[in-house]
């Protein structure tokens, strides 16, 4: 019954995070607290779901998005883009040395800083052949850094009384992991959401150049790059609702529960967060991604409100 009974609570939450008005803070919260109190029965299989379900959850969000909206977007965020991943990774590089860190470790935190948090330190991990605990400490820090941003970006944003074009850009561009992007622009309202997932999915692209780089900073290989593919089915998504391919009742409705999807995925990723984990990496790590997190909120901040 004791092994049971969480398990129990655990498909509840979903179940009401699905069906709920709960939001993404609430959410996220609610996981790490489950976490503390049951410690989390499915962890494994919901890193996996994480993964899985966030790509679900956007593609799905392409429903209700427009083509020539997505365009002009992305074009209008590129040169920020540009800037925020070559300065972030150059000082990344730049720290790593300075704090003697180990070289893996501090490029994964720069690569997941630089662009989007888990699945760019996923898809560069296999590039320079980093071990697990690596990689774990990497995600470690990154998942910390997005349960923070969750909750104090809106507050900031708010107080700035930042447009919902400018909160958009700024989630797209300072918060890490594609989950966390769309959980603060959606507590933040639906045209914040448009374009943050917009000019995330569209930051996502760099791992490729960035993969590339890091096989000859680390003189790697024949290594196999992980692409985003699931970028090319959001492409889609909009294309139909472009062109009114599916009826706008049913296109909706696939957008609504998108979002609900998400705070779903935002729940798990609280469930994942170990104190334990986290105590054990040291200082520096930390040192490390507070530093790169707060240069490239502040650097895209003043971009984005000049």
């Amino acid at each position: 019954m004791k092994t049971t009974f969480p398990k129990i609570i655990f498909f509840l939450i979903i179940i009401f995070a699905l069906f709920s008005p709960m939001n993404s803070p609430t959410a996220l919260l609610l996981g790490f607290v489950f976490a503390i109190i049951f410690k989390s029965p499915f962890k494994s299989k919901s890193y996996k779901a994480i993964h899985i379900l966030l790509k679900v959850a956007v593609v799905g969000l392409g429903f209700g998005m427009l083509l020539k909206e997505t365009l002009a977007t992305s074009k209008q965020a590129f040169s920020l883009t540009f800037f925020s991943i070559f300065l972030t990774v150059s000082l990344g590089l730049i720290l790593t040395k300075l704090l003697k860190l180990d070289k893996k470790l501090g490029h994964l935190v720069t690569s997941g800083t630089s662009i989007c948090g888990g699945s760019a330190i996923a898809a560069i991990s296999p590039v320079i052949k980093a071990n697990s605990k690596t990689i774990s400490i990497a995600l470690g820090l990154v998942f910390l850094l997005n349960s923070i941003a969750l909750f104090v970006f809106p507050a900031i944003g708010h107080f700035l009384h930042l447009s919902q074009e400018q909160f958009g850009l700024w989630c797209a561009i300072a918060i890490h992991d594609t989950s966390s992007v769309v959980g603060a622009a959606l507590s933040y309202g639906d045209e914040a959401l448009r374009i943050a997932t917009t000019v995330k999915l569209s930051r996502t692209l760099w791992i490729i150049p960035l993969a590339i780089l890091s096989m000859f900073i680390f003189k790697t290989k024949g290594e196999k790059i992980s692409i985003p593919y699931f970028i090319l089915l959001f492409v889609v998504a909009i294309f139909i609702n472009s062109y009114h391919l599916i009826p706008t009742a049913i296109t909706s409705e696939i957008v609504f529960y998108s979002k609900r999807t998400l705070v779903v995925t935002l729940f798990l990723v609280g469930t994942t967060i170990s104190i334990k984990d986290l105590k054990s990496t040291g200082i520096k790590p930390i040192i490390l991604a507070l530093s790169l997190w707060i240069f490239i909120s502040i650097f895209s901040l003043i971009y984005i409100t000049q």
